[in-house]
């Protein structure tokens, strides 16, 4: 919250000290995944010896799973009991995960950590998401989601080039790991210390915006039950449904990059640091690129951002098969984060466009609920399809899954920006 006697203030300049923190914490948030992103599989194959590819990216589906419970819980309890709590509940439930990785002498262990880690990245980044919304108010919010994921995917694409280097040098286990230790403690000693409550800007915010749903709620200036919001959501209002499903076949994408795109490098000679810097480059243009396509969503609109991006990842993905060597497959992954990183930014500001402050918490919590159940859809899909067809078809398959999504968008949704000069920078 403002501190007593402070006038609460909403965009990024007012609130720029917490802002920066924000984007901090959300990418040692970031690291904590990207340090798995590109030797998590290969630990599988050669230290437990598994060889199902549905197994081995059981990993992601508990991590999805639990991620996709985890945001859905995280929204309505930072709407009742504020943002940091959230925060720091999400770091103290992740701080064991580098430690059971280290530890584990089954990959059942691997498993479990995967589902903590689901709880830390749905509680910590959910909320870095929610106080960035709070503090900019309504006329910069794809500038901040764009410079939010910006600094979370971009430090995952830096962990996940240091975790092959080391796994390279020394080995997969435990030394890229200990890095692990370190990003936790200090994203749980920032959040304890140094993060400040928000939810007062929300309330604020509340008094001077008027709605832009197209879809009538009773009583418009009282938040409307979990129900309402879930329904709303998921199928009732236009947008936030079309959003839900891009967002979840966004990850499902993603599920498959992280799962099976290592085994298919690998399959295909390469070794630790060469997969890292594939998973690397596709993360950073992801993560550099936000910072523009964000902002640019305000501009020209969220829905042109998002079905051009979905139709990107489609193409790029659908070249992974057809291409041959390290160089041609660096190439699909710049051109597979591009696409991500028109779509990703564009898709949470449009919740945030459509929801009103009472409840939108609790209507980012719904998105992401269906957005990284894409995690667990996208490696049980993969992995089955690898199984059954071999690694080409699972990920064609995905490509037209991904072009059919953009498809949706630009038949159902709405435009969210509102016409109409932009105000509270």
């Amino acid at each position: 919250m403002a501190r007593p006697g402070t006038a609460i203030a909403l965009g990024v300049a007012a609130n720029w000290p917490q802002f920066v923190l924000l984007i901090v914490v959300n990418a040692f948030v970031g690291a904590m995944v990207g340090l798995e992103r590109a030797i998590l599989p290969l630990i599988a194959e050669r230290e437990f010896g598994l060889v199902s590819s549905t197994f081995i990216l059981s990993f992601i589906v508990s991590f999805g799973v639990v991620k996709a419970l985890a945001n859905l819980t995280a929204g309505g309890l930072a709407d009742r009991l504020g943002r940091k709590p959230i925060l720091v509940a999400g770091w103290v439930v992740g701080l064991p995960v580098p430690f059971l990785i280290i530890l584990a002498p089954s990959w059942e262990w691997i498993v479990f950590a995967n589902a903590l880690l689901g709880v830390n990245q749905g509680l910590c980044w959910s909320m870095t998401v929610i106080m960035k919304i709070d503090l900019v108010g309504p006329a910069r919010r794809g500038l901040a989601m764009g410079l939010n994921e910006f600094a979370g995917y971009l430090a995952a694409a830096l962990a996940a080039v240091a975790s092959g280097v080391i796994a390279a040098q020394y080995g997969l286990r435990p030394e890229p790991f200990y890095l692990g230790v370190v990003l936790a403690s200090l994203g749980l000693a920032l959040s304890v210390f140094a993060v400040r409550e928000t939810r007062a800007h929300a309330r604020y915010e509340s008094t001077i915006q008027p709605p832009t749903s197209q879809t009538t709620i009773e009583r418009p200036e009282a938040a409307p039950s979990f129900r309402q919001v879930l329904l709303l959501g998921s199928w009732r209002e236009r947008s936030l449904a079309a959003v839900s499903q891009a967002g979840l076949v966004n990850n499902l994408n993603d599920g498959m990059a992280w799962g099976l795109l290592p085994l298919f490098f690998a399959i295909a000679g390469l070794g630790p640091p060469e997969i890292g810097l594939l998973a690397a480059c596709y993360l950073g243009v992801w993560g550099l690129s936000q910072t523009a396509t964000g902002a640019l969503s305000d501009r020209v609109g969220r829905k042109p951002l998002i079905v051009a991006g979905l139709w990107t990842q489609a193409f790029s993905i659908a070249l992974v098969p057809l291409g041959h060597g390290f160089e041609a497959w660096l190439g699909c992954m710049a051109l597979f984060g591009f696409g991500t990183a028109l779509v990703y930014p564009a898709l949470l500001a449009a919740v945030s466009d459509v929801a009103r402050p009472q409840w939108r918490s609790s209507a980012v919590g719904v998105y992401r609920l269906w957005r990284d159940a894409g995690y667990a859809v996208g490696a049980l899909l993969a992995g089955l399809l690898a199984d059954t067809l071999g690694f080409d078809w699972a990920i064609g398959g995905i490509a037209a899954l991904t072009f059919a999504s953009g498809v949706v968008v630009q038949w159902r949704m709405y435009e969210t920006v509102r016409a109409g000069p932009a105000s509270g920078r």
